[in-house]
């Protein structure tokens, strides 16, 4: 069985040696043209163009304003509020207000330069005071969702606190920076590929520009070289103004942002301000929680309600708060239109109550890793029936090869009929809550908590109780280098909470000649679906790994695809080609059973070879047969989410199909004098069920690792009084390097099996992990809180600059 093993990633060598082809290596024809914006330099106001030096510059074959457009070509992924050229207006510096189509890239960009822009400048709104001033939001008034009575249980609670602390954004920097191709086809028909990881809605998007039906127009991404979500949305200016100027000059059109401009243009992961309040007794349980967080959106909604959808969804992490309740404010500001970052909203509001846990345990003079404990959700019972046994989590057993999910079927094969049309699984209504069940704020039960056991595993692992007291001994001792220790977990709900998205396509072909090719509605942008799916069918099949090839994903093979986002990839796809397998297998089971008199229960595929009753035949000849008989080895594959419900006016249901799980311990070591700090040692214990490969799953877990301590320590967005982005490069905005990575990293799974029928009893890798990256954050803020005696209430990103006016404010008891 090709799942469960830690192969590599599909296209390494590719990468490693150069050849992985992206979408500035696609050759492009001899009569391409090249575009480029002109982008505006104030944050609000009116903008008057003279565009006749542009007209004349060389190359230049061609100039749109928004009037020249064919519609208002509208780039928004949910309002229809973010046209794709200013028509007059502006809101932010960095906006799109005209563009060029030249023969080169180089004299695109040239050209644009030229233009006299004259402004009349408005005041910009910038901060969240600015906003909540101005009453400018994204919705009337502040969403609230709230369980138990919070006000009352602060008012009755013994202990009390109250603070607030500050996020910074974070830069995607994805290595492939945004691009677009388009190639014209007969009868007015459009070829895009796009670095996007929403192809169905780069199509959408084009469509509706030029009024033309979704069939006329075909998005192929082979692979992205990065996404993390700024590729969800964000990549929709670039097709939509490729396919605007190919349809008008019946040329293939092509763009690609600079770095400079990708980070002015494009949006960031949103920022917070959280305000808390919390009532505790003296041994740190928490009785009830107040928040009310705040995020800039930016000047277009873009996915700004769901991201801050998702915050107040992951508001309580691990913990069983009986009273909750979360205020949250989407504001209107004059910059770049926030968007979707991995993790979604869920770090920022994960970052809110690790705070809380955080202070709460300064407050009552206890670890905070026994105060986490202490509300820890109560770990789930032993679950039974289960093949491989959740009562023996430290020793699973493999699931079955004929089983996605974990279950065995009868005779070796999936049990279609159950499953619907297509393999489409079944989708049931929510369960409710037992009595006596903890319930998180939203109402969905929480059933599968393992944290308390994980977490204890890690603290024996990793050695916590001795290494929390030679911190303390050495900062005893050492008047000017501080150590600091964190141990955080993450409980983080794997679903779309836009309930629709979570379902999936595929089509898989299998060859005369054995070889299986086939296609689903996932995109590859590095983090190893391509192969772990490829890995699901090769299992199906019981074939080696390398009769199976994966295309490039295309809405004329896989239509109506959600993103590849919401770490629903391996969930979704791994399911709907896994379908589309057993479809073709079951024919090919009745065909050769019918040949050889044998039950087609009982043929069994495994190891390359399919065996008949007596019989044993390769799986070419068995393919071969198969065809020569008239069978049919196409065949689609669908999938839908199943149990999932959710309200989010109401704040009430199941938004997530499961939860995954995870802990990091960091250790830190700052300077007082200077505020630099070094990640010495970092342990990790991670959740990821039965993996489906555990390489890739490890990868994940270390590279959202560092990007969750980058986001918290060195990534700092900077914008001027006039809203203008001044880290726009990587000169002054500092992604993590290879030398911030921990001395010592030692990354673990947790062995144990998602009790969701999910794909293989695996669980989603992708966004979890990021939120690790916590415990480096309050790691810093252990070492500041060293210094005296006052609580540090640290901000993010934790800068030295940052770590060191925390230090002073500690050292003078501020």
């Amino acid at each position: 069985m090709s799942v469960n093993k830690p192969l590599p990633h599909d296209a390494a060598p590719l990468h490693v040696t150069g050849k992985a082809r992206y979408i500035d290596d696609i050759p492009t024809p001899a009569n391409c043209v090249h575009l480029a914006f002109s982008l505006s330099e104030r944050a609000s106001g009116r903008v008057t163009v003279d565009l006749a030096e542009v007209r004349r510059a060389p190359g230049v074959l061609g100039v749109w304003e928004a009037k020249d457009l064919p519609s208002e070509c509208d780039c928004s992924p949910s309002l229809g509020d973010e046209p794709l050229l200013s028509d007059g207006t502006v809101h932010y510096v960095g906006q799109p207000v005209f563009m060029v189509a030249a023969t080169s890239h180089l004299l695109a960009r040239k050209a644009v330069r030229k233009a006299r822009m004259s402004y009349e400048a408005s005041s910009a709104i910038l901060s969240v005071d600015a906003a909540m001033e101005a009453n400018t939001r994204f919705e009337e008034g502040p969403r609230t969702w709230e369980k138990g009575d919070a006000q009352a249980a602060l008012a009755e609670a013994p202990m009390t606190i109250a603070g607030s602390i500050d996020m910074g954004g974070q830069e995607h920097f994805y290595l492939e920076g945004q691009a677009a191709l388009v190639l014209p086809q007969e009868d007015g028909d459009l070829l895009v590929h796009s670095s996007t990881q929403h192809p169905t809605e780069i199509q959408h998007k084009v469509a509706h520009a030029l009024h033309k039906p979704l069939h006329a127009v075909r998005v192929e991404t082979r692979r992205m070289g990065g996404g993390f979500g700024g590729k969800e949305s964000q990549g929709n200016a670039l097709a939509i103004a490729c396919a605007v100027v190919a349809d008008a000059l019946g040329r293939p059109a092509k763009m690609r942002y600079d770095r400079d401009d990708d980070m002015t243009i494009t949006g960031k992961r949103h920022d917070f301000r959280i305000d808390y309040r919390a009532g505790f007794d003296k041994d740190g349980r928490l009785l009830a929680v107040d928040f009310v967080q705040y995020t800039r959106c930016g000047w277009a909604q873009d996915l700004s309600l769901a991201v801050a959808d998702r915050a107040m969804l992951h508001a309580d992490n691990a913990y069983d708060i009986p009273a909750l309740r979360v205020e949250s404010h989407r504001l209107k500001t004059n910059m770049q239109s926030a968007t979707a970052y991995r993790g979604f909203g869920g770090p920022q509001g994960m970052l809110g109550i690790e705070r809380v846990l955080d202070h709460v345990a300064h407050a009552v003079g206890r670890d905070p890793l026994e105060v986490r404990q202490v509300n820890y959700y109560a770990d789930a019972a032993p679950l039974d029936g289960l093949d491989g046994g959740l009562s023996a989590p430290r020793e699973p057993a493999a699931p079955p090869p004929e089983d996605i999910s974990g279950q065995r079927k009868h005779g070796g094969e999936a049990d279609l009929a159950s499953r619907g049309a297509e393999g489409a699984a079944p989708v049931g209504r929510p369960v409710e809550a037992p009595a006596g069940a903890q319930v998180t704020h939203y109402g969905q039960p929480v059933e599968d908590f393992i944290l308390g056991e994980l977490t204890a595993r890690l603290a024996a692992d990793c050695d916590y109780a001795a290494r929390r007291e030679a911190v303390a001994r050495w900062n005893a001792e050492t008047p000017l280098l501080k150590r600091g220790l964190a141990l955080t977990p993450v409980k983080f709900g794997i679903s779309f909470t836009l309930t629709h998205l979570n379902q999936a396509g595929a089509l898989v072909h299998v060859y005369q000649d054995g070889s299986i090719a086939m296609n689903h509605g996932g995109t590859e942008m590095g983090q190893g679906l391509f192969q772990k799916v490829a890995q699901v069918a090769a299992s199906r099949f019981g074939v080696p790994q390398d009769r199976v090839r994966i295309t490039a994903t295309d809405t004329a093979k896989v239509p109506n695809t959600s993103a590849t986002a919401a770490s629903s990839g391996s969930d979704l796809n791994g399911m709907a080609v896994a379908a589309a397998c057993d479809i073709i297998r079951e024919r090919m089971a009745e065909h050769l059973a019918g040949l050889y008199q044998a039950e087609a229960a009982g043929v069994l595929f495994a190891d390359g070879y399919v065996h008949v009753g007596e019989e044993t035949l390769s799986f070419e000849e068995a393919a071969k047969l198969c065809y020569e008989g008239r069978v049919s080895l196409s065949s689609t594959g669908f999938y839908k989410t199943p149990k999932i419900e959710w309200d989010r006016i109401r704040g009430q249901g199941r938004p997530f199909y499961y939860f995954a799980y995870g802990a990091a311990c960091t250790e830190v070591v700052l300077d007082t004098l200077t505020g630099e700090y070094r990640i010495l040692r970092t342990d990790i214990l991670h959740d990821a069920g039965a993996s489906l490969n555990p390489a890739i799953d490890v990868g994940q877990i270390e590279g959202g690792y560092v990007q969750g301590a980058g986001w918290l320590t060195t990534e700092e967005l900077v914008w001027d009084s006039e809203g203008r982005l001044r880290t726009h490069a990587p000169s002054t905005y500092k992604i993590p390097a290879c030398s911030d990575r921990p001395e010592v990293f030692n990354v673990a799974l947790w062995d144990g099996w998602n009790r969701e029928e999910t794909i293989y009893r695996s669980k989603a890798v992708g966004e979890p992990p990021f939120m690790l990256g916590i415990s480096a954050f309050l790691a810093l803020s252990d070492a500041v809180a060293s210094c005296g005696e006052e609580y540090p209430a640290l901000d993010a990103p934790a800068t030295p600059e940052r770590v060191l006016m925390a230090v002073r404010r500690v050292q003078d008891g501020l």
